[in-house]
């Protein structure tokens, strides 16, 4: 009987031990964050190379980054025109440029030749100035225009004035309308019709465009075609087209306002004398080299 009862003691104890052991680890799981679940190794791995990044410190970009102190005092107010004027955003402001496109030496006679133009006026109206001519052994010829510009899309004006030639013949006046912008591929074009007196009418389009070789060395193609509806052999005109200039011109620019320049020009004409506005004689064709300044204010 004493045997039986300390057998059944025994096990009473360690029964009580296991429960006991069982509390306390219940007790434990209970204390632990809530936020301790279980989860995927890929899910670890990836939050743990985030943890990585995060604590990579700033990058050397945002390490030489240096801000701007904070502005001592608020901007005292201001009326619509007042910010306007410090801003330079008045859209009616006036402003002028005037640009010498070409200003050469030729090679074949020993010309020399010009082509300028100039404007004043806000973005949408301009009073625009052109000229352009060559002269050679005292004698000289001369296009010269002033015109209305008015905007009418994002990249093209139209042009209306008064067109007045002069040189070794009579002058001729023309009233002129035309366009002028930049064309898809960016080409500079102007393209002109012309009224003049006794029932004569003209026609004129010029297109070039600058090639960058490099930041500062431009190269700049150009092509002029003029046409003619009647003969003028006073000035040796020919009806039909009358002259046709291909250019190519390579500059480099000091500043972008100066910039010296070299290159070639051919020139067809027709009508440099009597026989050949009669279709009698040859026509005139050189090629010259040119050397020349291209300058902007």
């Amino acid at each position: 009987m004493i045997r039986l009862d300390l057998a059944t003691c025994a096990l009473a104890l360690m029964a009580a031990g296991a429960a006991h052991a069982d509390d306390t680890h219940e007790r434990a799981r209970a204390a632990e964050p809530a936020t301790r679940v279980q989860q995927p190794r890929h899910a670890v791995h990836d939050h743990a190379v985030h943890d990585d990044h995060s604590g990579s410190g700033p990058t050397e970009s945002e390490a030489a980054h240096v801000p701007p102190p904070p502005p001592t005092r608020s901007m005292d107010p201001m009326t619509n025109e007042r910010m306007i004027e410090l801003m330079g955003m008045n859209d009616a402001a006036a402003f002028g440029s005037v640009i010498l496109d070409r200003l050469e030496w030729r090679s074949a006679d020993s010309s020399r030749a010009w082509a300028a133009q100039g404007w004043f006026g806000d973005d949408y109206h301009k009073l625009w100035a052109k000229t352009e001519g060559a002269w050679h052994d005292g004698e000289y010829e001369s296009r010269n225009e002033l015109l209305w510009n008015r905007i009418f899309s994002r990249w093209w004006s139209v042009q209306a004035g008064v067109r007045y030639d002069t040189g070794v013949g009579p002058e001729r006046t023309w009233a002129a309308v035309g366009v002028q912008g930049l064309a898809p591929q960016w080409f500079e074009v102007e393209a002109t019709l012309y009224v003049g007196e006794q029932g004569r009418a003209a026609a004129r389009i010029a297109a070039e465009r600058d090639l960058l070789l490099t930041q500062r060395l431009i190269m700049q193609p150009r092509i002029e075609v003029s046409a003619y509806s009647k003969e003028d052999a006073a000035n040796g005109i020919a009806a039909g087209i009358s002259k046709t200039e291909l250019g190519l011109r390579v500059r480099y620019e000091i500043r972008r306002e100066l910039a010296p320049y070299v290159g070639l020009a051919w020139t067809h004409a027709r009508g440099r004398n009597p026989d050949h506005v009669r279709g009698s004689g040859p026509d005139d064709s050189e090629m010259h080299a040119v050397i020349g300044l291209r300058a902007w204010f």
